[in-house]
């Protein structure tokens, strides 16, 4: 987990949030890791990180099993095609019956999958490449987010 987390704060303009007690988030998301692109190294407003790492079940999000010791789970967002891609799904056509606690595989998010989000327990030999591809590419993709924003945002003439 460490080690994909430190590939992420490598990448120029990532900020990595990871809650602690004590801190300004809620108890929920201790432990926790949220990736998002903000080059300014403020929390970006009304945007969502487009990776996480947990490390615990959360209510309504039990599928998984990341309660016993040493089980987490790597969520990305990803676009259509890729999630297709990697799933064999339409995002918004899930119906396959999954395992979602097992370990290495890549998976439509459990609660998330419809929105394009997938999801690794654990991630291994199988998944690693995989998964360090794709927190790139969101990466990217969330610079590009953010680079259209402050285009739509400037005021006229002001370049």
């Amino acid at each position: 987990m460490e080690q994909i987390i430190a590939v992420v704060r490598g990448f120029d303009g990532a900020l990595v949030l990871a809650p602690e007690p004590g801190g300004d988030f809620p108890e929920a998301a201790w432990g926790d890791t949220f990736c998002y692109y903000a080059p300014d190294g403020r929390l970006p407003r009304n945007v969502q990180p487009y990776a996480t790492v947990v490390t615990e079940n959360q209510p309504g999000d039990t599928a998984s099993d990341l309660d016993p010791p040493n089980r987490w789970r790597v969520n990305i967002r990803v676009d259509r095609a890729v999630f297709e891609e990697l799933t064999g799904e339409e995002q918004r056509n899930l119906g396959r019956p999954r395992d979602y606690a097992a370990t290495d595989r890549v998976m439509p998010h459990p609660v998330y999958g419809a929105l394009g989000w997938i999801s690794v327990v654990n991630p291994g030999a199988s998944t690693r490449n995989t998964v360090l591809r794709l927190l790139r590419d969101a990466h990217d993709a969330a610079r590009a987010r953010y680079e259209r924003r402050r285009r739509q945002e400037r005021p006229p003439g002001d370049d």
